[in-house]
């Protein structure tokens, strides 16, 4: 369960996090206003509130698994909000992406 509560935490983070950014670019580099910045910021401000919620108390491991969740969330973002089409190469690293956070979290630790 511990598993699952993770990834639906890192799902969460990236949600504001990924949603956050594409806020405030969208308020300033596609000119939609202040209010969409804002937007942004308060969403930014979550994701960082979320991340403190995972059941490890490691920041760096938390904050180096999430980078992969990130990576993988970007491209997804793109995808549905900017009909970006990745290509072999991106979908590739992201799965790279993903399998390094899951060894950063699950695997199996001595000592």
């Amino acid at each position: 369960m511990t598993v699952v509560r993770s990834l639906a935490l890192f799902t969460v983070a990236a949600l504001f996090e990924i949603g956050g950014a594409w806020l405030v670019w969208q308020g300033v580099r596609e000119h939609r206003g202040l209010l969409w910045v804002g937007a942004g910021v308060i969403a930014l401000g979550l994701y960082g509130f979320a991340a403190t919620l995972q059941p490890d108390g490691e920041f760096g491991r938390i904050l180096a698994a999430y980078g992969g969740v990130f990576v993988a969330g970007s491209i997804a973002w793109g995808m549905v909000a900017d009909g970006y089409r990745p290509d072999r190469l991106d979908v590739v690293g992201a799965a790279v992406c993903l399998a390094g956070m899951a060894i950063i979290m699950f695997a199996p630790r001595g000592g």
